[in-house]
């Protein structure tokens, strides 16, 4: 019951907001009192908590699913790129922005966490990308790691719209990739940007 309680609450939380979605709201659409709710979750915050915890488990399995198939380093990324857009594409308003706004505690831990997966794949994926001849064998990989989370996170906590957010993001890989592309990198890169399921 406890991981229903969670997997709803988080399917609301992406759909409608962490702000506006209540104790009451997911009790109804389980068809559970919020007693029951109470039993396992003192208050919203721990279930918020429960939440993020979920979103970014599901977010590194999806990733590890998406290295092991063995794409070029910008497929890679674009498919990732599209992995975030399907997960996110219920809500009108940003999670991130909205985490950020109304509960910034758990906002900051859930970025401090972030940071370290995600360095990790970035790394990782420039390293593929200078192997495959895709990206440039002179790149300082830590700098460029550290500015794309940069961008990314920014726009993250930035953007209340979720449609602007993922817009921004595709923006923000392609400023990311052709910094980095050699020229069969940029043949690429255009390959991938004429994809219609992107926006």
């Amino acid at each position: 019951m406890k991981d229903k309680i969670i997997s709803k609450a988080t399917e609301l939380f992406l759909k409608l907001g962490f702000k506006s979605v209540t104790m009451d709201d997911i009790a109804t659409e389980m068809c559970i009192s919020k007693k029951t709710i109470y039993k396992f979750f003192c208050n919203k915050e721990i279930l918020i908590v429960e939440s993020t915890e979920m979103v970014h488990k599901a977010i590194h399995e999806s990733i590890d699913t998406i290295a092991a198939k063995n794409y070029n380093a910008i497929k890679e990324n674009f498919e990732i790129k599209k992995m975030f857009k399907e997960m996110f594409k219920s809500g009108e308003a940003s999670p991130a922005h909205q985490l950020k706004k109304h509960y910034p505690e758990i906002y900051d831990k859930v970025m401090s966490r972030e940071i370290n997966e995600c360095n990790t794949v970035f790394k990782q994926n420039i390293e593929k990308g200078i192997q495959q001849g895709l990206y440039r064998e002179n790149l300082d990989i830590d700098i460029y790691v550290k500015f794309y989370y940069n961008l990314i996170f920014s726009i993250h906590g930035m953007t209340s719209s979720e449609k602007e957010s993922q817009k921004l993001e595709l923006q923000a890989l392609e400023y990311h990739t052709r910094a980095m592309a050699t020229p069969s990198g940029i043949i690429e890169l255009e390959k991938q940007l004429q994809n219609p399921t992107l926006l």
